[in-house]
């Protein structure tokens, strides 16, 4: 086993779950509401009312690290951790990251998801399909006695295939009790390269792709991760547990894949 890598029993992964199930019903229930004219701080705002109120269960970004909103909502060139904002309204042609972890009985859950706000361009489409094509090559090489590398090279093949790039700045990471435990799933790399997978490792896979360079850049607030270039970026992320067969995929959708293939 790695070094400092939690492996969790089948109760654990239960429990975990249970809690990325939750995560995964807000994304599904938030979508009807990401429409032309509604503020990010809207859809704050429902998610934080749906997590408390309906679930039951504790919005795990409030506060951590000093961030101050429910979800993390990253609009067209924003790549990661925008803020919710009531000046940032949401006009057609937009794509959009809602990024959400909840906490169910000391287990997180932590997933997100893009959006199209009205009809998107051609490239913004592309670039959202292709980052979840990528996404699902790196699940698909989950399984005992593979390495991280694998999962790496699989996302970068179909990132770069489309004449995309990868961000190198951030990573999935290993998740249970803890929001952000040791592991960090690359989502570039070498096969055979990394960490061997073991029955049990619980994380996350979330690559982010930009239209142009990979390269970003960090904005005053501390959060707000943008493109240099200004190009579009996309992200998406799904929990994954390894089981002795392969994975599971933990935050799946409870109301389908739509027109996104199954994982």
């Amino acid at each position: 086993m790695a070094r400092g890598v939690s492996i969790k029993s089948a109760e654990d992964i239960a429990k975990s779950r249970r809690a990325a199930q939750l995560a995964a019903e807000v994304l599904a229930m938030i979508e009807p509401h990401v429409v032309p004219g509604v503020s990010t701080e809207a859809l704050d705002r429902i998610c934080h009312e749906h997590i408390v109120n309906v679930q039951g269960t504790i919005p795990a970004n409030v506060g951590y690290l000093g961030y101050p909103k429910t979800i993390l909502t990253s609009v067209n060139q924003v790549v990661c951790h925008g803020i919710p904002s009531a000046d940032r309204i949401l006009k057609k042609g937009d794509i959009l990251n809602i990024d959400v972890a909840v906490i169910k009985d000391g287990w997180f859950g932590d997933t997100s998801r893009m959006y199209f706000v009205g009809e998107p361009s051609t490239l913004a489409r592309r670039l959202v399909e292709t980052t979840y094509e990528a996404m699902l090559a790196g699940i698909r090489e989950v399984k005992p006695g593979a390495t991280l590398g694998d999962v790496g090279h699989a996302i970068q093949s179909v990132a770069h295939r489309e004449h995309f790039s990868v961000v190198r700045e951030y990573c999935g990471h290993g998740i249970g009790q803890v929001y952000h435990e040791d592991l960090q799933v690359l989502h570039y790399g070498r096969r055979g390269e990394g960490v061997r997978l073991e029955a049990g490792m619980v994380f996350t896979i979330e690559p982010m792709l930009n239209a142009g360079k990979r390269e970003v850049r960090q904005l005053a607030d501390g959060w707000t991760v943008v493109t240099k270039d200004r190009s579009l970026s996309a992200q998406w992320e799904h929990m994954v547990a390894v089981t002795p067969e392969g994975y599971e995929v933990l935050t799946a959708w409870p109301d389908g894949t739509g027109r996104y293939p199954p994982v």
